[in-house]
């Protein structure tokens, strides 16, 4: 490996199906990776499972990466140190960081899963050059990061960007008939349950059908299934408002997709008149565009906050 390719840092990105490790050269450009299934249930196969990456990077690399950036799913108590992760139940309650650092004997960055997919974007990818952005993932669960001036925004408690779990107003949820869901974080009515992939699939067996997941809904709708499409006209509906919501709130000037339903195209050209009908006269929708680095984004997020530690 010459001296430009050669390996500055891993980040590792955990998921609810997968833990995918990459490891990044200075200029950040992912040299190898590997993918793994991630152990939900069961916490000491975890740590093993982490351990084991590591170990076979650094012998494909024949060294140990200086630093390692480590993407978690759900949010951690800041005082207490343990992690809350509905996608992979086996965190929850576990003070994972200092697990991790036991273990791996090397200096770690740790972030929220979805706020590395953000910086990743802000950081050579969709939202390159602009003054802000906000990475909103739409895939098992809904939240995202954002980021300014290339810099994340972690916030006080680390939550900024869990637009995943603002509430769904009353009005709307009667508007379309449907129930207030209990969402994993203990609140209800959470955005997430309602805008997610799998919410998208809850929305279309809610008006009587048996869809799976969000890719099924979206093949019935496309052989014209009338449910189907009722579902995902609901979904937008409700995306919309969220997005509206986050506009004014945050007011991005760029919002990236990521998740599984980034891949459905359509979603960029009926957004944002989705969500212009939730805004007052005068505001403008940012553009809406799909991820550069698809799926990679948070893994690469992850070597980011462990190679470039003050953008955390």
């Amino acid at each position: 490996m010459t001296e430009s390719t050669a390996t500055a840092c891993y980040g590792i990105d955990i998921g609810g199906t997968k833990i995918e490790l990459v490891a990044c050269a200075a200029d950040m450009q992912v040299t190898w990776r590997k993918r793994i299934a991630t152990p939900q249930g069961d916490y000491s196969a975890f740590l093993l499972a982490v351990t084991e990456l590591v170990a076979s990077a650094d012998a494909e690399h024949g060294r140990a990466a200086d630093a390692i950036g480590i993407a978690l799913p759900g949010v951690r108590d800041r005082q207490s140190g343990r992690q809350l992760s509905a996608n992979v139940p086996a965190l929850t309650g576990q003070c994972v960081a200092q697990d991790l650092s036991n273990r791996l004997q090397r200096p770690l960055h740790f972030g929220n899963d979805l706020q590395c997919f953000a910086l990743s974007e802000a950081h050579g990818g969709a939202a390159d050059g602009y003054p802000s952005m906000f990475g909103a993932i739409l895939g098992t669960g809904a939240g995202g990061g954002y980021c300014v001036q290339g810099r994340l925004i972690s916030g006080f408690n680390g939550l900024a960007g869990e637009w995943g779990h603002w509430s769904v107003p009353a009005n709307l949820l009667q508007r379309h008939g449907l129930p207030l869901l209990d969402c994993g974080c203990g609140l209800r009515g959470c955005v997430e349950r309602y805008v997610s992939g799998s919410g998208v699939a809850m929305i279309e067996r809610h008006l009587g059908g048996n869809a799976a997941n969000a890719s099924d809904v979206i093949a019935l709708a496309d052989a014209g299934d009338i449910r189907a499409r009722q579902a995902l006209d609901i979904h937008r509906d409700l995306l919309g408002h969220s997005f509206a919501a986050l506009i004014l709130a945050l007011d991005p000037h760029v919002i990236v997709l990521g998740g599984g339903l980034s891949q459905y195209a359509p979603l960029y050209q009926q957004l944002p008149a989705a969500i212009a009908t939730h805004l007052f006269k005068g505001v403008q929708v940012p553009p809406i565009v799909p991820p550069r680095f698809g799926d990679a984004g948070g893994a690469r997020g992850a070597a980011l906050l462990a190679c470039q530690p003050a953008f955390s």
